[in-house]
């Protein structure tokens, strides 16, 4: 098919990809580079340097790509990444080692048909896996000062004394969560909140 890199894989040979398309990178500044393993690969070692400079380019396109760490699979797209011509890029694929060596067909979640990289796709699992680390830390974070927060303002309504019940900052906070949501932390929210946990 025209302008369709379509020579890679057969369509009953296709995987599914495992990122799905709503997952985002926003803050993928940097991309992880195992500089050995690409010293070592066939791929560095074969390539001429024109098309290997623009693998590593295609490396760095799906980065920024939907599903992260895919391709298009239209020449004229990955073309114009790239800053040629369809001409000039088709004629890259014509070499023994080209610019998609390793890339694959895979099925997305939304259908579409795209190239994935196995070391692409590994990196960009990797990121994934932590930004929701970092995700969660800032969470845990967030409610280890919420609950601080709650317990001074529990003292400082002259409740005091039922801090030592366990689970009772929790289960204020919780509360709050559940039918105070948005509105400030003020005493008199708070009583409310120890009146309705603590049952008046």
């Amino acid at each position: 098919m025209t302008g369709q890199a379509a020579y890679l894989v057969e369509a009953d040979a296709i995987e599914e990809y495992p990122i799905a398309s709503a997952e985002r990178l926003e803050s993928h500044f940097y991309m992880e580079w195992h500089f050995r393993r690409w010293r070592k690969s066939r791929f560095r070692q074969l390539v001429d340097p024109e098309c290997g400079w623009y693998g590593f380019l295609l490396f760095n396109e799906a980065q920024d790509e939907t599903p992260v760490g895919t391709l298009p699979v239209d020449d004229r797209l990955l073309a114009k990444a790239l800053g040629l011509s369809l001409e000039a890029w088709q004629s890259l694929l014509k070499r023994e080692i080209t610019p998609l060596h390793g890339w694959h067909k895979v099925r997305t979640d939304a259908g579409e048909i795209r190239l994935a990289h196995p070391v692409v796709t590994e990196m960009a699992l990797k990121a994934l896996a932590g930004k929701r680390r970092n995700s969660e830390e800032r969470e845990r974070r967030r409610a280890a000062k919420r609950l601080k927060d709650l317990a001074a303002m529990i003292e400082r309504v002259g409740a005091s004394q039922l801090l030592r019940k366990a689970g009772l900052v929790e289960a204020v906070d919780q509360w709050l969560m559940d039918n105070a949501q948005g509105r400030n932390r003020t005493e008199a929210l708070v009583r409310e909140a120890l009146d309705a946990v603590c049952g008046g």
